[in-house]
């Protein structure tokens, strides 16, 4: 199968690359290689340096491909407003851009690299009152060091819940609104055109060929950069915030078996969460991350637009996709220790 592959010389999108080679695919890489993502602006061998927000112009590179799998984004967490324009541009024109060349060249399938964030806060639960929407936590409850999530009804903390593919949509960041925007233009472009479309909402990704210290890093990858430099990690709030933290070798593995997918067992649009299924604190991520290094300082910082708990249900990917994790957060995070970053 010829398998076209934006955003193929970044972190995943590099793994998605190879997995597919692996399995036999012929894949056509492009890249726009911004230099805020990877520290060169020189592609890799490969690779073309390409920007999806020319695709109607460099469509021929879509003839004869069977499935696009998109990877490419302006990720992070968009916190200045400053920020909006360019989530606007690179993720939301981007992909647009790219769903019309993708029409005019008669493909019809798409697997989009979505994310967890367009939940924004994950699902809650209070034992006296049921299941809650606590909405976006106040300025004052965070300065004051309360993070947890309360029931509107009684003021109690809420317990987290699994979220699944059916939850309510409300991203709190610019990055969160374009990724959510990318699922938009793309079950818009599948109902208009008869396109099939799954989209592959990727929770926390670590591994090897993380990026080191930039706007792309991931809290795993910052915490084994302050263990180098002999610093303690940092981690905000009271570390008690609940991810779902998963290999990227697992979510290229999912990538793989969503090609197969798209157009076959999965018709229209479908999202799948990514996810390990084995919910993990920040805090434990630290202490894995570190070993016998510095253990982490809690400093009870924070970040507007961060939210308290996002945990994922993993059982559609596995009843659909037949996706699931392979590397536990356990061992996976200790052997990140040392798998190598990009510099």
């Amino acid at each position: 199968m010829k398998v076209l592959v934006t955003g193929a010389a970044g972190f995943i999108g590099t793994s998605v690359g190879k997995a597919l080679t692996d399995s036999g695919d012929e894949v056509v890489e492009v890249d726009l290689m911004l230099a805020r993502a990877h520290g060169s602006t020189e592609p890799p061998p490969g690779v073309r340096r390409l920007d999806v927000r020319d695709a109607v112009s460099w469509s021929g590179l879509l003839r004869g491909v069977e499935v696009v799998v998109h990877q490419a984004a302006l990720v992070g967490l968009g916190a200045r407003v400053s920020d909006l324009p360019a989530y606007a541009s690179h993720n939301d024109v981007g992909t647009a851009a790219l769903l019309s060349a993708m029409h005019d060249e008669g493909v019809a399938r798409l697997v989009l690299a979505s994310s967890m964030v367009v939940y924004g806060e994950g699902r809650y639960v209070c034992t006296s009152h049921g299941p809650q929407d606590p909405g976006v936590r106040g300025v004052d409850d965070l300065d004051a060091g309360r993070f947890e999530n309360r029931c509107p009804v009684c003021g109690g903390s809420l317990e987290w819940a699994l979220v699944d593919e059916d939850a309510p949509l409300a991203p709190r960041s610019a990055y969160a609104a374009s990724k959510l925007a990318q699922e938009h233009y793309a079950a818009a472009w599948a109902r208009q055109t008869g396109g099939n479309v799954v989209a592959l909402r990727y929770h926390n990704v670590y591994g090897r060929g993380m990026p080191r210290d930039t706007p792309y890093s991931g809290v795993a990858a910052m915490f084994r950069s302050a263990v180098e430099r002999g610093a303690a990690p940092q981690v905000f709030e009271d570390g008690g915030q609940m991810r779902d933290f998963v290999h990227v070798d697992d979510v290229a593995r999912a990538n793989v078996l969503a090609t197969r997918a798209v157009g076959e067992t999965s018709r229209g649009f479908a999202a799948y969460n990514v996810c390990s299924g084995a919910p993990v604190s920040i805090l434990d991520v630290a202490r894995a991350v570190a070993g016998e290094g510095r253990p982490p300082e809690v400093t009870g910082d924070y970040r507007l637009g961060d939210v308290r708990h996002v945990v994922a249900s993993p059982g559609r990917a596995q009843r659909e996709l037949g996706f699931r994790a392979q590397i536990s957060p356990e061992a996976g995070l200790v052997a990140f220790r040392s798998e190598p970053l990009r510099a």
